[in-house]
């Protein structure tokens, strides 16, 4: 059965060019043999991500990112069943927020990821992909 799973977190620390590259290299290896997908949005102390899988990869790997010390607050916002995956080539595509986005400034001028809806934290996911180039 695959899962989409999406939680929202803020970062512990300064979010660097380093922590970001250690993060997505160990999540690259590990999410392609664990058959797991999705994208990571990071920027403004802040990182939304979206993991697609198998349920049981999907929850190991969630039980082990609520216990990294690079970021608190976890809260997880939606966890449903799916027929596809939305980023099926992905084994972690990474979207940078940047507070000067247009798209962040025009659409979401008032956006707090912890407050905000599932369905309002996936629109503005599709809208960063439809104006940013992820990097996976």
């Amino acid at each position: 059965m695959l899962i989409r799973l999406l939680y929202i977190s803020r970062a512990a620390g300064a979010i660097t060019s380093t922590v970001t590259g250690s993060i997505l290299e160990s999540a690259r290896v590990h999410n392609r043999v664990a058959g797991i997908t999705g994208i990571l949005c990071q920027g403004q102390g802040l990182y939304i991500q979206i993991l697609e899988g198998e349920r049981a990869s999907v929850n190991r790997l969630y039980a082990t990112l609520i216990k990294d010390k690079r970021h608190q607050d976890v809260e997880l916002v939606s966890i449903e069943e799916i027929q596809t995956r939305k980023f099926p080539e992905w084994s972690m595509a990474h979207v940078i927020i940047s507070e000067s986005d247009p798209i962040v400034q025009l659409k979401h001028p008032e956006f707090d990821p912890f407050t905000a809806s599932s369905a309002q934290l996936m629109s503005l996911i599709d809208d960063l992909l439809k104006h940013a180039t992820p990097i996976h």
